[in-house]
């Protein structure tokens, strides 16, 4: 089912960073710079969610949900930098389904979007991404995020990750993950085990500690 999710902020930049972001998980984006140009949007076709901002010209993020609100009830994620608990309870009180405070981890919006999707029963969403600290793996597609951008992994890499991540603190011997990748038929030294864990962690960069090497013994994966 394509669902499609709407930003309304007035800084550019965080559009551009949150559409880039929820494209690569599949999502169909719409942006608008301000209330007024959402409205004008929305009536002429309404997103499935809204992402809006509360600090905003011409109309705030609270006055513009009110006025959604009139036209259709459509599920609403507030982003706002304000953290105040006032800020909170009146944004859910008025309408919203959740509410984050920015700066935010790009899998942690995830998350709260496919929850409110969820209560709101606009799509029955396959448990098919999993979030692992800053990673996201998606296990239909094969493919992986770390903070929001695209890992291009081999194959092999990305089922060599998944291996890791899904039995998070496990230990595996080289032989264990020799085996459990590459086959019991596999004629190749352990040696091979060691290059894509190399490369992996190359790949991950500041997070590369996520893979452990525990000596004498193998990896495991520690968020």
């Amino acid at each position: 089912m394509d669902i499609t999710i709407m930003i309304v902020d007035d800084e550019e930049q965080m559009r551009v960073l949150v559409k880039t972001f929820l494209q690569n998980v599949g999502y169909t984006v719409v942006q608008a710079a301000n209330g007024i140009e959402a409205l004008s949007k929305i009536k002429a076709k309404a997103p499935d969610l809204m992402l809006v901002d509360i600090m905003m010209p011409y109309m705030d993020g609270f006055t513009f949900a009110e006025e959604v609100k009139k036209i259709k009830d459509i599920p609403l994620i507030f982003l706002s930098a304000k953290g105040e608990e006032w800020d909170k309870v009146y944004g859910l009180r008025i309408g919203g389904d959740d509410y984050i405070v920015k700066p935010f981890h790009p899998g942690e919006l995830l998350a709260r979007i496919e929850s409110v999707l969820r209560r709101a029963k606009i799509a029955s969403l396959p448990a098919t991404r999993f979030m692992f600290g800053p990673l996201i793996l998606d296990i239909d597609s094969h493919t992986a995020m770390l903070d929001g951008q695209s890992l291009s992994l081999t194959l092999k890499e990305y089922e060599l990750l998944h291996l890791l991540a899904k039995n998070k603190g496990k230990l595996f011997s080289r032989e264990q993950l020799l085996h459990s990748i590459w086959g019991y038929g596999y004629t190749g030294s352990e040696r091979t085990v060691d290059t894509h864990i190399k490369t992996l962690r190359l790949k991950l960069k500041s997070n590369s500690s996520l893979i452990q090497t525990i000596w004498g013994k193998g990896y495991k994966f520690e968020v």
